[in-house]
């Protein structure tokens, strides 16, 4: 019986296959989500192996293009990813002697007076108010709050009941850190080395008539993701020294300390700044009504020029995300994932972005072969 082209379109016995996979892969969802408990241990190793294996790839964008100029300046492939390892660790450890001092001094200057900070601010505005024609409506304010939220100390004291298992979390959290600083090197360094090869391996296990796409697959998550995660670090980078600058200039406390957590924050796009700028906003308020509007030219002076001459120079168009996007994955990653979805959200989105572009061009190209020609016939008319 000749098959119809609508059906030929949709696959035809090649759909019932999929409908048959689509279905066993619910099944095993389904069973998956009764007997979950059984992969415990296998989320507890995931969780384990990931930190240190996300930081490699992270260093590997970066320096595997470094690796590939040394090699093809003749100089032995391991010997130039040793080469850049020792060199990279002795910089950063340089650094690290050099500032750790000063940070160190700021960061505990600034966590015992940020309170006091924190509470002059909160006296002030208070006071604003108060002469203000908010007056009424602040006692209105405070009245509700008193009457509606008089419980929330015996909720916090509630709260911190568990303050044990806390400090459980806190103490996984930080050997998971230590494990992964002291594991990703190794890591870092077979990537480097067998990284084409690992593809090459992975490539073959595949059937020989998926190996082209699989491979331009490949090659373009590797060139977004690889763009996005060393444009990003520039660009943070850039960030950080300019309001580093911009703070010393204009005299802002804790300078230093403001512009790392500037950078660090800054590889969030829309919502890093927002959190870096916050404790300086505070710092500026309480110094002076001058030093906040000397910290608001700072920082449009940095946000003008990271946007109209760092990140066009830098990011270029790889990524050709929509800013609206860029904001709804950030909401939905950080929902799902927390920290780390807000961190990872981006590049997830590109991985997606070209699997998503590759499926749009195999069903154009099909659609194209069995309604080609009355699509042309149509335009004729």
């Amino acid at each position: 019986m000749k098959t119809s082209r609508f059906m030929r379109f949709i696959g035809g016995r090649d759909l019932l296959f999929g409908l048959t996979l689509l279905i066993l892969i619910g099944i095993i969802i389904f069973i998956y989500t009764k007997v979950s408990f059984i992969f415990n241990p296998i989320l507890t190793v995931l969780s384990t192996v990931l930190p240190p294996v996300i930081l490699a790839f992270i260093a590997y964008y970066l320096l595997n293009p470094i690796v590939n100029l040394l090699e093809r300046g003749h100089i032995n492939r391991i010997w130039g990813i040793i080469i850049i390892i020792l060199g990279i660790s002795g910089l950063l450890t340089g650094l690290i002697l050099l500032t750790a001092p000063a940070i160190e001094t700021q960061v505990k200057d600034l966590a015992s007076k940020f309170p006091t900070y924190l509470q002059q601010m909160g006296e002030g505005i208070d006071n604003w108010i108060q002469n203000s024609f908010l007056a009424p409506y602040y006692e209105q304010g405070y009245t509700w709050f008193t009457s509606n939220l008089s419980d929330v100390t015996s909720r916090i004291t509630e709260h911190l009941g568990g303050a044990v298992e806390g400090v459980q979390n806190v103490a996984s959290t930080i050997t998971s850190v230590v494990v992964a600083i002291i594991t990703f090197p190794f890591i870092l360094f077979f990537l480097l080395k067998d990284g084409d090869r690992f593809k090459r391996f992975c490539l073959k296990l595949l059937p020989p008539k998926y190996r082209d796409e699989a491979n331009q697959i490949l090659h373009n998550m590797d060139v977004q993701v690889g763009s996005y995660i060393q444009g990003q670090i520039i660009v943070a980078s850039c960030i950080g020294i300019l309001l580093y600058i911009g703070y010393l200039i204009i005299g802002l406390d804790y300078a230093i300390t403001l512009a790392i957590v500037a950078a660090i924050t800054s590889v969030v796009p829309y919502l890093g700044p927002m959190i870096a700028i916050t404790p300086a906003i505070i710092i500026a308020i309480v110094h002076s009504p001058i030093m906040l509007l000397k910290l608001g030219i700072v920082w449009a002076a940095v946000q003008f020029l990271e946007g109209n001459f760092v990140s066009p120079n830098v990011m270029g168009k790889t990524m050709q995300v929509h800013p609206l996007t860029i904001i709804i994955v950030l909401l939905v990653a950080g929902n799902l994932f927390g920290v780390v979805g807000v961190i990872l959200g981006i590049p997830g989105y590109a991985i997606l972005k070209v699997l998503a572009v590759f499926l749009f061009q195999k069903f154009t190209a099909r659609y194209n072969r069995y309604y080609g020609d009355d699509y042309g016939a149509y335009e004729e008319k």
